[in-house]
């Protein structure tokens, strides 16, 4: 008989999520409005400080789409976007007809690479076009280069969107990932560090900019005792039901985070002496991650050309699942068109690394399963 699966990253339910939703019910706050939806803003906002306005929208590639919106992207514009990412980074900028101009990463953080980007920017200006915004991202919950990125869009006067959908509950230096941009961007999604079914959010600096991003998630509708629309509108906005999901995980998320940093630190501790495998680590104290997703890099030189592919499929063998890292989007067949600027850092990432197994729902038992995986791998 086959073993149960043990997934990459499945959903961790609290226990209170029930009772949220219930009252929902009960007071028929079906439709999406309602106390669920503006207490889960006001507990997000909470946990995120620095002032900021959380809007609750259906996703977080919604909460791209509304940020770059209000940075001014428009059609034949060009968005600078960091190329080692989850696809929903870099579509939204297509659905304003924008061109994505995609960067490589650095190797400590895998996200964005400063160094890269300000070549990007010094060559667009030059070829007589300046980027209109920065889609920079903290992957697998690792903060990116915040400040050496920040410095280089005030050096140019480009804001900067940041993409927190995996790193909620990361900091820099002390500071939550989600408030360093202009706009930030959380996600909800069944995978992630909390979850609401499906759901997002925008970080925003000002109540008037939420606003905005409600109208616009709202289907533009203006102040009128009919339906009246100057702007195109969307159909973005969580539903209270929803919501309610997500209060009762902001009751465990600090718990969820600690957890995945004790997988993180499970694995971390197994490859401490195994030459040929890095565990993707903080680089300095000033890095804080959530760890949503543990991640490697196998190297086959080092290994006697063993490789992530015959990792994960001793893995699959054993009904574990674990998923190699993102493609780069620059490699993705609908970007093929699009501009690059790096020096392949991105595609050695995407051709050696793996993600583990990472959930905060994970059991001693499932360790033990994993931990046996790893053994007879790399300890013949």
């Amino acid at each position: 008989m086959a073993q149960d699966k043990i997934w990459l990253s499945s959903p961790d339910m609290g226990g209170t999520e029930q009772d949220y939703v219930n009252k929902a019910f009960e007071e028929n706050w079906i439709a999406p409005l309602g106390p669920n939806v503006n207490g889960f803003e006001e507990d997000i906002q909470k946990f995120l400080g620095q002032d900021k306005n959380v809007a609750a929208l259906s996703s977080g590639t919604a909460a791209i789409h509304l940020g770059l919106l209000q940075l001014g992207v428009e059609r034949d514009d060009e968005v600078l976007c960091q190329s080692f990412t989850f696809s929903a980074s870099a579509n939204p900028v297509a659905y304003l007809g924008a061109t994505p101009i995609f960067i490589d990463s650095e190797p400590d953080t895998w996200n964005l690479c400063p160094k890269q980007l300000e070549r990007a920017i010094k060559d667009r200006i030059q070829k007589g076009k300046k980027p209109k915004a920065i889609v920079a991202v903290h992957l697998y919950g690792m903060p990116c280069k915040i400040d050496e990125i920040e410095a280089v869009a005030k050096k140019y006067t480009i804001p900067v969107l940041e993409d927190s959908a995996e790193a909620l509950g990361s900091t820099y230096k002390g500071r939550k990932c989600g408030t360093f941009g202009r706009f930030g961007v959380l996600s909800f999604n069944g995978n992630k560090i909390i979850t609401t079914s499906g759901g997002g959010a925008l970080v925003c600096p000002s109540e008037e900019s939420k606003k905005n991003t409600v109208f616009y998630a709202t289907q533009s509708r203006d102040q009128a005792p009919h339906y009246q629309h100057s702007k195109i509108g969307y159909n973005y906005r969580m539903s209270n039901i929803v919501a309610g999901v997500g209060r009762g995980q902001m009751e465990v998320l600090d718990g969820h985070v600690e957890k995945r940093r004790a997988m993180h630190s499970f694995y971390h501790s197994f490859f401490e002496n195994i030459t040929g495998v890095d565990v993707l680590t903080e680089p300095s104290e000033e890095f804080f991650s959530n760890h949503w997703l543990s991640a490697i890099l196998v190297n086959p030189k080092e290994l006697n050309g063993f490789t992530r592919e015959d990792l994960r499929m001793a893995f699959q063998e054993e009904n574990i699942e674990s998923r190699p890292l993102w493609k780069p989007m620059h490699l993705q067949p609908v970007f093929e068109n699009a501009p690059f600027y790096g020096d392949g850092t991105s595609e050695r990432l995407f051709e050696n690394g793996l993600c583990l197994p990472s959930g905060s729902n994970l059991t001693d038992d499932d360790r033990n399963r994993i931990k046996s995986v790893l053994e007879n791998v790399f300890k013949k």
